[in-house]
């Protein structure tokens, strides 16, 4: 499989650390070795449903998936941040 910057995957894990969850739509902006040899990386950028930029997270290579034909997009109401 060849990825590609800008290509949009999905969360295969929550992330409660940013509200996210597993099936969230999120978008690859570069790629990241990890700095002791472990699971590489990906920096994605996380977008609100009319496209403006929340923030950029980095995760190993194994919390996204590939978007497939089979699924489609949803969208759910991101609590606001207590504190």
């Amino acid at each position: 499989m060849t990825l590609e910057l800008y290509q949009e995957f999905a969360l295969t894990r929550d992330l409660p650390e940013y509200q996210l969850r597993a099936g969230d739509i999120v978008t690859l902006v570069d790629f990241v070795d990890h700095p002791s040899g472990g699971e590489e990386g990906y920096l994605l950028e996380v977008f609100n449903a009319v496209g403006e930029s929340l923030t950029v997270i980095a995760v190993p290579i194994s919390t996204v998936e590939v978007l497939r034909p089979d699924e489609i997009l949803t969208v759910r109401f991101l609590a606001a941040k207590a504190g």
